[in-house]
């Protein structure tokens, strides 16, 4: 066969496509995959992160655990049941006491915000529901007691399972948080405000 026949018959040869064009479709078909594992353990950690936060707020209404070696035994276990998932997860447990759900769901105190801006500002008038003088963006307390709501929040930051975070623009860890409120149990009465809530003025 002379050069310029062999030449013409490459158009026609079907020999090595198959190879090639998988070389080719591979690493779109890895990188798919590899994101959709990352998706999936994403959920799973979601899920099971609420779970174990369920179940240790459930622990930490009970009064006996108010206290701050009770709590922190409570840390550590959902700091424990969390790493048994992803061991190099850095778990953050917080807590916020509330007087009543109400005050949980929206966590500031009411005020009229007559220029749109979001905070109590230019003589703006506020109820002052804690009795402390000033208007409070986060309503919360560090401290509770008996009938209190407990906001329990637990935030989680893991690496990624999978190296592709990078190929597509996503960070390189994930931070996840799940929250709930629940009452402490009342072995005793709720402490109440010492004043009754009165209207301010923000300055």
């Amino acid at each position: 066969m002379t050069p310029i026949r062999r030449f013409l018959q490459l158009g026609s040869e079907q020999s090595g496509v198959t190879i090639v064009e998988f070389g080719l479709l591979s690493p779109v078909l890895i990188i798919m995959l590899l994101g959709m594992f990352d998706v999936a353990h994403t959920l799973y950690m979601e899920a099971a992160l609420e779970g174990v936060v369920q179940k240790t707020a459930r622990d930490s209404t009970i009064q006996d655990n108010n206290t701050a070696a009770g709590q922190a035994a409570l840390d550590a276990t959902i700091t424990a049941q969390v790493k048994r998932l992803d061991s190099a997860a850095t778990v953050t447990p917080t807590r916020l006491y509330y007087k009543d759900y109400a005050d949980a769901a929206r966590t500031y105190e009411l005020f009229s915000d007559a220029n749109g801006d979001g905070k109590c500002d230019n003589n703006e008038s506020y109820t002052d529901e804690n009795g402390n003088g000033v208007w409070d963006a986060q309503l919360g307390t560090g401290t509770g007691g008996a009938q209190d709501k407990t906001l329990y929040t637990v935030t989680v930051t893991y690496p990624r399972m999978f190296p592709m975070a990078k190929l597509i623009g996503l960070s390189p860890t994930v931070t996840l948080a799940a929250k709930t409120v629940l009452a402490v149990q009342p072995y005793a009465d709720q402490v109440t405000y010492s004043t009754t809530p009165a209207t301010l003025h923000c300055s």
